[in-house]
């Protein structure tokens, strides 16, 4: 068996019938689908009897808008496999950032429509433009020419790249493989707001963020301002209420303290016992301190070397001797040794 289908013209006044081989059927590049447009090549085949024309098809090749449509998927699908859409590749937009570049035709609305939204969220942000044509046969080099400006210039921090809405085939230059590949190059992170909700090219595909329009493009690009006021407020309401915590806890802690402190038996025996071992313990201290010894009329007497000297018989004459008094001392030599 095969495919059977019938090739008509636009006026619909010619038509034949046509069949695809369940052999040949795996070769075709594409399928015919209902109401698409279409080349085929084939032999004609003649039924004498019925009186009726047969094509027999052995290839169907896309035209007009489905040959625009299969360029698209063999893109995409090469893209994709090179892994140009991954999300793991996707780079994170700075939180605060102080400079945008925008690529977009000085005449468009999505100009206009991002300038304001810009303007409203945080009037301090440094907004850098990059003209480019967004339509046409010269839009996609002169959309990468923008976004090469942009990275030689190097201060913008995020690019957002801006179309408003208009037909598909005003959106072709962004499916275009220049312009994929400027983007998965840039140095800094893309944001595309192109065209409306429904569309999706492949400049959003391989963008880091991909808002659909201009103006939600730099609603993500920029925090606003009055956003950022009321979290600082909260955020210092937070701080305060966890200061303030802290303080009547550690008042807490500290009068439960003073309380322990005026419960303490400080009367009680066991203190008067502990007071009084205390006293004997700095007496016995004080009685062998040898500083104690030496204020009541003695000295120390030490050789040049350290050693103490307990005996006579230690010294010899004309030895040097170090003799230490309750304030200072002196230092001798020996010129007679006296027996007991």
């Amino acid at each position: 068996m095969g495919l059977f289908f019938t090739l008509s013209d636009s006026q619909g006044q010619a038509a034949i019938k046509c069949v695809v081989w369940n052999s040949q059927k795996d070769k075709l590049l594409e399928l015919p689908q209902q109401g698409s447009q279409i080349l085929v090549n084939g032999n004609v085949r003649l039924y004498p009897k019925r009186g009726e024309y047969q094509l027999t098809v052995f290839q169907v090749l896309a035209v007009g808008d489905g040959l625009q449509s299969l360029r698209y998927q063999q893109l995409r699908s090469r893209l994709e496999a090179e892994g140009l859409f991954d999300t793991a590749i996707k780079r994170s937009l700075p939180t605060y950032p102080q400079t945008i570049a925008i690529v977009t035709s000085s005449t468009a609305a999505a100009w206009g429509d991002i300038q304001r939204t810009l303007a409203q969220r945080n009037p301090g942000i440094h907004v850098l433009f990059s003209p480019a044509t967004v339509q046409g046969k010269e839009a996609p080099n002169s959309i990468v020419s923008a976004i090469e400006r942009v990275k030689s210039d190097g201060r913008a921090e995020l690019l957002i790249l801006a179309r408003g809405g208009g037909a598909v085939e005003d959106l072709f230059c962004f499916n275009d493989e220049r312009v994929v590949r400027a983007i998965s190059q840039s140095s800094i992170p893309v944001i595309t707001g192109i065209g409306h909700q429904r569309d999706e090219t492949l400049a959003d595909l391989v963008a880091d963020v991909n808002a659909h329009t201009p103006t939600a493009a730099a609603e993500i690009a920029v925090p606003s301002i009055t956003v950022l006021v009321t979290e600082h407020q909260q955020r210092k309401a937070r701080l305060i209420a966890n200061l303030q915590r802290r303080l009547r806890q550690e008042a807490e802690s500290l009068a439960q303290v003073k309380k322990r402190l005026k419960n303490l038996p400080v009367y009680s025996a066991s203190v008067r016992a502990a007071t009084v071992k205390v006293h004997l313990l700095q007496q016995k201290l004080q009685a062998l301190d040898p500083k104690a010894v030496l204020k009541r009329g003695f000295a120390l007497v030490r050789k040049t070397n350290g050693e103490v000297v307990t005996n006579s018989v230690m010294l010899d004459t004309e030895q040097e001797l170090v003799v230490q008094l309750p304030q200072g001392a002196i230092k001798v030599k020996v010129t007679e040794i006296l027996s007991e």
